[in-house]
């Protein structure tokens, strides 16, 4: 990595760079190799889609820790633009489920699957076995489908280049599954956000526009609320336990 690269995101386990028409995601010394191995391999199984994502361009060792070297995307979130454009919002909405709903029609059959990864998540909080058990089974009852899932489906991993294209960024947790859990995902990233409205449109238009039930994907967000526990900010426990708590909607 030359000396001119720019660090331009900081994270705990984490140091993102710019170099040149490079991105550097440096990782820390104790992160496991495993996790950097499995993100770089979900990538790279995505962009054999044709979604516009950032071509992996090598994984290296760079001062002696791991780094996934990518096709730097100039441009500016979705988020950003949102930001600074509220008059705009329905737009940006629109373009942001219309692009949410573009990912979840593709197949990508290698990747693992959104169950598994949930049931093990729910096994590894600290909620009581009662809780836990009543949770592995409505997850266990929810029909199983194989659409590409990103995980982390939010504003600010979509980037708008200046000719007006879109990419979708950081695919690490990239399974097969539901498109429900990962609309529920996104929903509930809304309100820790902050964005409780906007969370709120955002899940009746997704809704609107694709012909589903608003009552089908709420009944997924006790399961991702708990799945996101296992790595959740201490600010966040208190929120989700409380979608977690809900059994019955209206």
């Amino acid at each position: 990595m030359n000396k001119e690269a720019k660090l331009i995101f900081l994270r705990e386990d984490k140091k993102i760079y710019r170099d040149g028409d490079e991105l550097i995601k440096v990782f820390e010394a104790n992160y496991s190799k495993a996790n950097i191995l499995n993100e770089a391999l979900n990538h790279a199984r995505v962009e054999e889609t044709d979604l516009n994502v950032p071509k992996i361009r090598s994984i290296e060792v760079v001062d002696g820790r791991w780094a996934i070297i990518l096709d730097y995307i100039d441009g500016v979130t979705l988020q950003s633009l949102m930001d600074a454009h509220p008059e705009k919002e329905d737009e940006y909405l629109n373009l942001f489920v219309d692009l949410q709903m573009s990912v979840l029609s593709r197949k990508v059959p290698m990747l693992n699957k959104l169950k598994d990864k949930m049931q093990a998540k729910i096994s590894s909080t600290d909620l009581d076995a009662t809780t836990r058990y009543d949770l592995h089974t409505r997850l266990d009852s929810m029909p199983k489908h194989a659409h590409l899932c990103h995980g982390d489906f939010n504003p600010t991993n979509v980037i708008i280049t200046s000719d007006g294209t879109p990419y979708i960024i950081d695919w690490s947790h990239a399974t097969q599954g539901n498109s429900s859990a990962d609309v529920a995902r996104s929903y509930l990233l809304f309100y820790l956000a902050g964005k409780k409205e906007l969370g709120d449109k955002y899940l009746k238009l997704y809704c609107k526009k694709s012909d589903t039930a608003i009552q089908y994907v709420q009944r997924w967000i006790p399961i991702v609320a708990a799945s996101r526990m296992v790595k959740a900010k201490p600010e966040e426990l208190e929120f989700l336990r409380s979608w977690i708590e809900v059994v019955d909607y209206q």
